[in-house]
């Protein structure tokens, strides 16, 4: 599998609807950042684009914003970069920031 592109602000909603299914992590990245490209490695290498079992979606937060602000909204967490957060049965249910960034506990949430 590879990364889902969310690049429009209506998808926000459906993708947390759709976690009502399957679950859905959005990972916000800034592609001008060490650390977030840091977390996007470890988290591109734990294999969890590989899973049939939860949808990954990739935000450009340098292209989108606005999108990353709404799912700060949607989500009731605080924007930060790079940040993962999982989306179960339309509820948020993991959050973390920088090097906390954990795709095995994504991966142990789902299971």
């Amino acid at each position: 599998m590879a990364w889902n592109i969310i690049s429009d602000k209506e998808q926000v909603q459906k993708i947390i609807d759709s976690s009502k299914d399957k679950p859905q992590v959005f990972f916000k990245h800034s592609t001008r950042c060490s650390i977030s490209s840091m977390a996007l490695r470890r988290f591109e290498g734990s294999g969890i684009l590989d899973r049939s079992t939860v949808d990954c979606w990739y935000l450009d937060l340098l292209s989108y914003r606005a999108i990353s602000e709404e799912i700060a909204h949607q989500s009731h967490v605080v924007h930060q970069s790079p940040q993962a957060i999982l989306f179960v049965d339309g509820q948020m249910c993991y959050a973390e920031s920088h090097g906390m960034i954990d795709a095995e506990l994504i991966l142990q949430i789902i299971a």
